[in-house]
């Protein structure tokens, strides 16, 4: 049962490293479409309403893919002045009582209010409230849903990776989603 439950941790885990290094890239191009914009309003004096909506649209596509593999790596907000010079076995506990109690509520939350909102947007196949804007904003609504997903799947993998040591089957856990031993969590090894 645990193997089975470590392979299932293992392919949310290359799901969200697949989503996160694929959409990291949409900073490059948010860049590029940003310094266009900026060159065709103070070079040649215009500008395209659906390029600035598009950078800004790129934005939110990128924050809200890539949540899952932030919380894949850790690079979400949390008390560390408490929670990193924990042992292992106390980062489980905390991270199982986190998501269960913090974390799938949360994403019940969102989900519950943000599913109307979605639907909605797909059925007026809404597009940008800026006349000349980018069309299909209902697209980018749509990851909202996808954050939702990303976010609870990593989520039950880390609840995955807290069982897993609590039962003391570290040697199941990827290297690289292992909690980092004190020495490790505080620089001093």
């Amino acid at each position: 049962m645990l193997n089975i439950l470590a392979a299932i941790m293992r392919s949310i885990n290359g799901l969200n490293k697949v989503v996160g290094n694929v959409f990291a890239w949409c900073s490059v191009a948010i860049v590029l479409v940003c310094f266009a914009v900026v060159v065709e309003r103070y070079v040649f004096s215009t500008t395209k309403l659906w390029m600035q909506d598009l950078y800004v649209w790129l934005n939110g596509v990128m924050f809200t893919a890539v949540a899952g593999f932030a919380l894949f790596r850790g690079d979400h907000v949390r008390v560390d002045i408490f929670y990193r010079p924990a042992s292992p076995r106390t980062k489980a506990i905390a991270d199982l009582i986190g998501v269960c109690l913090f974390l799938f509520p949360f994403m019940y939350s969102i989900y519950y209010i943000g599913l109307p909102y979605v639907q909605r947007s797909w059925r007026l196949m809404e597009n940008s409230a800026n006349v000349g804007g980018m069309p299909g904003l209902y697209i980018l609504k749509t990851f909202i849903l996808v954050f939702i997903a990303l976010v609870a799947l990593q989520g039950l993998a880390m609840l995955i990776r807290s069982i897993l040591v609590l039962a003391k089957r570290d040697e199941l856990i990827p290297e690289d989603f292992r909690y980092p031993t004190i020495a490790q969590a505080t620089g001093k090894e």
